[in-house]
């Protein structure tokens, strides 16, 4: 009974030891992996920077064009209107002579 009194200690101390190894050692791996996906977010945010000027553009130029057919859909329409308007009238006009 006294051998395990003394043995079950060392060995308790032997298996820490090995757990803060181990955790030393992971702690070390994570931070390499963490540097790592930095580098990676970085590089990616540098190449969204870079085109994000042309979405802009692109985006802008889509606007102008929307805004343009809108404008000519309107102008037509007003047309169309206008002349429908007028043969309504003179249908309306023609019924009230008769």
């Amino acid at each position: 009974m006294e051998f395990l009194s003394q043995a079950l200690p060392i060995f308790i101390y032997v298996l820490l030891i090995v757990l803060i190894v181990v955790c030393i050692i992971l702690g070390i791996k994570i931070i390499i992996t963490i540097d790592k996906v930095t580098k990676v977010v970085d590089d990616v945010n540098d190449k969204i920077e870079k085109v994000t000027p042309i979405f802009n553009t692109v985006g802008m130029i889509s606007d102008r064009m929307s805004n343009a057919v809108v404008t000519v859909f309107g102008f037509v329409e007003s047309l169309i209107g206008k002349l429908f308007l007028k043969n309504n009238k003179k249908n309306e006009e023609s019924e009230e002579d008769e």
